[in-house]
This record gives C-alpha cells, sequence and structure tokens, in this order.
C-alpha cells in the first residue's frame, strides 16, 4: 500500500512537471511549485480526493495553484488585508465540534453583500484556511454558518459557493461537514441551488439544525447563548481569536489512540466516498476547552 501512494505521488509530480509547468510557469506562485516536489503529503491530498485518479488529481493541482496565486495566498496575513475584514467578526475559528474538529465560524448577519468588498471578503476566507492548514495540516474543519437575525442583505450565494469550493478544490480532505444553524425561510428556494453545487451524494453532509438539535453536533460549551449554548466567548480583534491549535491528547492512553486512529481512517474514506459528489472532490477524540486570548 506504501509503495502504491509512493508510486501514486511520484507519477503526479513527474506529469504535473511534463504537462503542466514546461507549457507555462508564471501561471503558478514558485512557492507552490517547490511545496509540491517537496512535500508528499499535500501531493497525497489531491491524488487521495480525486481517487487515486493522477489525471483528476492533476487538473485539480493546476486550478488550485492557479486560484492561489490568483488571491496570492501565500503572502496573506493581517497587514495586506483591511482592518475591517477582522474588526467585524464575521469569519473565525474556535472551539471544536463533538468529533473533535475544529470549528470555522461564518456569523452570516455580519456579512453584507456588497460587490466593492467581495474580494477582500474572499481573502478573508482564504487566509483563515491557510493559516489553519499550515498550523495543523491534514486536520478535519467544520464549518458553521450561524444565520441567526440575518435577513435578505446578508444572503450572498457568491460568498457561499466560493466557500463550498474552497474545500471542493483549493483544501482537499479538510471538510468534515456543513452545519447550517437556523436558516431563514427566504433560503428555501437557495437550497435547492446549494444542493446542486454540492451534490446528491454529499448532501449529508449539510446539517440543518435550529436550537434543540444542534447540540447533536456541537457540545453547549463551545456554542454561543443565542444557540443554546454557555461558551462566555466574545469576538474582539486584536488578538486574532485562536485556540491553542494544538493535537488534543488522548485521555485513555497510548492504545486508545491507536483504536481511534484506525476509526478516523475508516470515517475519513466514508467522507472522501461522499464528498466525491462535488465534482472536484478522520475523528480526533473531543479536546479539553482552552479559553481564547
Amino acid at each position: 500500500m506504501a509503495d502504491e501512494k509512493e508510486k501514486l505521488i511520484h507519477e503526479t509530480r513527474k506529469r504535473f512537471t511534463e504537462e503542466y509547468l514546461q507549457c507555462n510557469t508564471s501561471k503558478y506562485d514558485h512557492r507552490d511549485v517547490e511545496r509540491l516536489q517537496k512535500d508528499d503529503a499535500w501531493v497525497e491530498s489531491y491524488v487521495y480526493w480525486r481517487r487515486n485518479v493522477v489525471e483528476d488529481a492533476l487538473k485539480m493541482i493546476d486550478e488550485s495553484f492557479r486560484w492561489r496565486k490568483e488571491m496570492n495566498v501565500n503572502d496573506l496575513s493581517e497587514s495586506v488585508l483591511p482592518r475591517w475584514c477582522f474588526d467585524v467578526g464575521a469569519v473565525y475559528l474556535h472551539g471544536y465540534d463533538k468529533e473533535g474538529n475544529k470549528l470555522f465560524w461564518l456569523r452570516v448577519k455580519l456579512h453584507v453583500r456588497d460587490n466593492k468588498t467581495n474580494e477582500d471578503k474572499k481573502k478573508c476566507i482564504a487566509f483563515w484556511l491557510e493559516r489553519y492548514a499550515k498550523r495543523e495540516p491534514g486536520k478535519l474543519l467544520t464549518v458553521v454558518f450561524d444565520m441567526a437575525e440575518c435577513g435578505i442583505t446578508n444572503i450572498d450565494m457568491d460568498f457561499v459557493r466560493f466557500v463550498i469550493n474552497c474545500f471542493k478544490i483549493y483544501y482537499p480532505r479538510y471538510l468534515s461537514k456543513i452545519v447550517i444553524f437556523e436558516m431563514p425561510w427566504i433560503m428555501n428556494a437557495a437550497f435547492k441551488i446549494i444542493k446542486g453545487w454540492i451534490g446528491p451524494e454529499a448532501i449529508n453532509m449539510l446539517k440543518f439544525v435550529n436550537r434543540s438539535e444542534i447540540q447533536e453536533y456541537i457540545s453547549a460549551e463551545y456554542l454561543l447563548p443565542h444557540m443554546g449554548g454557555t461558551d462566555p466567548f466574545k469576538y474582539s480583534y486584536p488578538p486574532l481569536p485562536d485556540d491553542d491549535f494544538q493535537t488534543p491528547m488522548c485521555e485513555n492512553g497510548p492504545a486508545s489512540c491507536e483504536d481511534e486512529l484506525e476509526a478516523k481512517e475508516d470515517s475519513e474514506m466514508d467522507a472522501r466516498d461522499t464528498v466525491d459528489s462535488l465534482s472536484f472532490e478522520e475523528s480526533t477524540p473531543k479536546p479539553k476547552k482552552v479559553q481564547p486570548t
């Protein structure tokens, strides 16, 4: 199995160099190209997500690398993004779901549809995902769309599609599930559109919940009061709201960790099969809560 994996990684690198790099190297960031040649796990993430079909993985890498250069992902930082992107608190990482996956929050009521700021908002999403991917490579995220108190001016289908595409193409093997809290009735028609983007086989990754249902996926200690939780967390900037970003320790010792690793690999395989319908297309023990900075 290991030999087969190494073979696929080698073939992917070789063909990417021959079929894509020799045509036009200027369309990619040289840092991404260099990383692809050195980081086996990164190459494997694309190959694995495309069911070990190298041809499909190459197309995915090409599209992902083009996007990364267009968005200047490698250079995104607090200093290059507008201050309001962080002040508003519409996007941040905080807490864990019941499977131990980091929570990626999108507070929809704080998002106002505006073509003039769309690019900065998308770069803000890319900033958070890249930051997480570098700190916790390969660890799943649960996306939470908190739609409480949002209105028609907050609904931005282009932005929703961008977020979905981030996990479909640009950050493979990172999506655990998408929890949508209190979707308003005005979104009923849009739901059909979202299903089309995701695909019928991946619908079970969408979890539509209200106050009485959300604790099936996220415990009260990581839910804000308006969601029926007890988390005292209040967003403020600076600094950026972070937990410790450290892999939780197994409470029952190394043997338990090995069992959990096997279960994690099985669940990851199920996730890949589900998300494969995304066009392009891991549970850790629940960590102890860390008070935000």
